[in-house]
């Protein structure tokens, strides 16, 4: 049975930074692995756009893996669609030869998540179908997954960063600076109170 994982992810940048930046996020300082993209087809229809892109990306493995990985870098195909009436981005990916060995089918949506932020739902169906391995190898699989997951998420970020970057946060006055502002303010209230009390009085 294949392993099934599935996780969400919030990117602190509006869909339409997020669907612009998603073509551009190689190269990055986490994607050393990805070695060529190729756009194989693109078209416009019904308002959205398709598009199919070629991936091709190193193939590391554990000693043990050998006797059943022998290529030193696999293909990576990649279909998209993106909506841009209702901001929604939708990619699904595969791998391409050594289906039997290990197969990752992952699909991962991309939404509007409040003002400024975008959330991505992604989940992932590792399988093998090598007989009396296939357990270590979705097991195997699905832990390699999850730490690419990660290293997308941090170079996706980081290209994100470059394309939109933010303006330093306004600093907070200095505490000292802050209690002086307070004090002058009560000074002037107490002015204003003592000039009104003799009219008050009278």
């Amino acid at each position: 049975m294949a392993r099934y994982y599935e996780n969400t992810t919030t990117f602190n940048y509006s869909w339409e930074q997020v669907a612009r930046g998603y073509w551009k996020r190689y190269p990055n300082p986490q994607s050393t692995h990805v070695l060529s993209e190729d756009t194989w087809s693109r078209q416009v229809k019904d308002g959205c756009l398709y598009t199919k892109r070629l991936l091709t990306k190193t193939n590391r493995v554990p000693k043990w893996g050998e006797r059943f990985f022998s290529a030193k870098s696999v293909k990576i195909i990649e279909e998209s669609v993106v909506d841009p009436d209702k901001k929604v981005l939708v990619t699904y990916t595969r791998n391409l030869g050594y289906t039997k060995v290990m197969s990752v089918v992952e699909r991962v949506e991309y939404r509007p998540s409040g003002p400024g932020q975008t959330i991505a739902k992604r989940s992932a169906w590792i399988d093998s179908q090598v007989f009396g391995f296939s357990r270590a190898i979705r097991a195997f699989g699905l832990d390699r997954f999850r730490k690419n997951c990660n290293q997308m998420v941090s170079g996706f970020n980081h290209v994100l960063q470059g394309m939109f970057p933010r303006a330093p946060a306004a600093h907070a006055p200095p505490v000292a600076h802050a209690l002086k502002e307070m004090r002058e303010a009560a000074a002037a209230a107490r002015a204003t109170a003592s000039a009104l009390a003799p009219v008050q009085r009278s």
